[in-house]
């Protein structure tokens, strides 16, 4: 017989409330038999979680925000922001449905992106002077080749975003995930004849061996880590690589797809921007804005992602750059 709802969670808040006081029990025990060996409470606590707690190993752990070096952005700026069109090609696939169907939805939707979408970000972009960062399936240099040629022609980077968008590195075994990287930085260089500097996993996703493996590959930053507001250099077996903050706070992916109304959209960019933008006033700042063009390029969206944009450029102090640019700047900054 199925239980009730409220005795389902009843039941299940009582297991809640006991897993708890069992392991704060075992913790404190543990604690108290560590200072007899010469073990810190942490490490005894730790200890108490399956696996033990495992750290990236990738970066240092102890730097807070107000520890950083000062420096500025050129021309006295403060605020670097940046933004990062998702240009992608997916692959079509059955609805899941009783006759394995085509999803036309989800497939036709996205697909508007790339007919469409895209080109009214790059109006408002054009309008504002704007130079984008694109994370770019290799794909659409096949699938989309005057697409390449128009984002080339503006002068946006396009950093490295893995074959297609519908399969991402997670779990994927060492040699698969080398074939991928090494595949997709040389479709996109064959297709701009420019290096490939930047990367941005398909839904951030990375193995623990991805940053070596994009380092190694020629790649110097990636927007996978967002854990900072400014960039900051990440430890790779050979090479070098950086972390810049991509604004995953603040994607449009996530937020569209939440019924959000464009209201709310224009008011989360300009808060986060705000916000930012006085912070950098003690220490320079990026902010990272992605986009996809089968959200924020609908008619019923464009025109707020136009207004945030010109909010933005009314501010003195803030340098609109490409991901490469704020690289190297911040490099140069720190000698």
């Amino acid at each position: 017989m199925l239980k009730k709802p409220d005795a389902f969670i009843k039941e299940s808040n009582m297991n809640e409330s006991v897993n708890r006081r069992h392991f704060l029990s075992k913790g404190v025990r543990l604690c108290a038999a560590a200072g007899a060996v010469g073990m810190s409470g942490t490490e005894a606590l730790a200890q108490t979680v399956e696996g033990s707690v495992r750290r990236p190993g990738r970066f240092d752990e102890n730097v807070i925000i107000t520890e950083r070096k000062p420096f500025t952005w050129p021309g006295e700026k403060t605020l670097a922001v940046w933004f990062i069109p998702n240009v992608e090609v997916f692959i079509l696939s059955p609805s899941g449905g009783a006759q394995g169907d085509v999803d036309v939805l989800n497939y036709s939707w996205r697909e508007y992106g790339m007919r469409v979408g895209l080109w009214r970000l790059a109006d408002v972009m054009d309008e504002a002077d704007i130079k984008a960062t694109v994370a770019l399936n290799a794909g659409v240099c096949d699938v989309w080749p005057k697409a390449i040629e128009e984002m080339d022609k503006r002068g946006w980077e396009m950093m490295g975003h893995n074959l297609t968008n519908s399969r991402s590195l997670r779990n994927l075994p060492l040699d698969q995930e080398h074939a991928i990287i090494d595949g997709t930085l040389k479709i996109i260089e064959q297709a701009t004849g420019k290096k490939v500097r930047g990367w941005l996993g398909t839904g951030l996703g990375e193995t623990f061996s991805t940053l070596d493996n994009l380092a190694e590959a020629g790649v110097v930053y990636t927007g996978d880590w967002n854990n900072d507001d400014v960039p900051y250099r990440m430890k790779v077996k050979s090479g070098e690589m950086y972390a810049l903050n991509y604004g995953n706070a603040v994607n449009d992916i996530s937020f569209w797809g939440k019924g959000h109304t464009g209201d709310e959209y224009y008011q989360m960019l300009v808060s986060q921007f705000d916000t930012l933008y006085e912070d950098s006033k003690k220490l320079p700042r990026v902010m990272g804005i992605p986009l996809h063009p089968f959200h924020t390029g609908q008619p019923s969206r464009i025109k707020y992602f136009q207004k945030a944009v010109q909010y933005m450029k009314q501010q003195d102090k803030v340098w609109f750059a490409r991901g490469s640019e704020i690289l190297d700047a911040y490099k140069k900054s720190q000698g």
